[in-house]
């Protein structure tokens, strides 16, 4: 992607305004976010999902064992109240169930019910039905070049210091 994409006008010292056209990039991140969002969310609803509880399924499946509440929270970046919520909701329609530690029985752990495993698949198609809703207008090497970029900044790597 070439710096002519996004409008830089001559800043006060006559330098190109690197803060209007950062001030730009966030703005059509921000809206290109709230997008894809939206996509996503009309993909999820024949599923009967939200797009949270899609991502809880997600992480379930991700470990290799039933996670306990605490693991899905982090893995997540989330407050573990919101993960008890999220797996309330999940297991109201048996996605998910809660079974006991077999090493500590004050433990308790997130499973993935047969439902919850019927629906991953489900999520599967939804995804890439959603993501060719959004990168439609894309060529593929559009596509490539835009997972790099957007590799460099979800990746930073470990210099950035987040």
């Amino acid at each position: 992607m070439s710096t002519s994409a996004v409008p830089t006008g001559p800043g006060r010292s006559g330098e190109p305004d690197t803060e209007g056209a950062d001030g730009l990039l966030a703005e059509q991140l921000l809206r290109l976010t709230r997008r894809l969002h939206r996509i996503q969310k009309r993909h999820l609803e024949p599923v009967g999902i939200t797009p949270a509880q899609s991502r809880l399924l997600r992480t379930v499946a991700y470990f290799g064992e039933p996670p306990r509440m605490a693991d899905l929270a982090a893995r997540l970046e989330v407050v573990p109240r919101a993960v008890t919520s999220l797996v309330d909701g999940l297991e109201a329609v048996d996605r998910v169930r809660r079974v006991p530690d077999p090493h500590n029985r004050r433990v308790v752990r997130i499973e993935l019910t047969d439902a919850g495993r019927a629906t991953l698949r489900e999520l599967r198609s939804a995804r890439r039905a959603a993501a060719e809703d959004i990168l439609a207008p894309l060529t593929a090497a559009q596509r490539e070049e835009l997972g790099g970029l957007l590799t460099a900044l979800v990746d930073p790597g470990p210099e950035a210091g987040c």
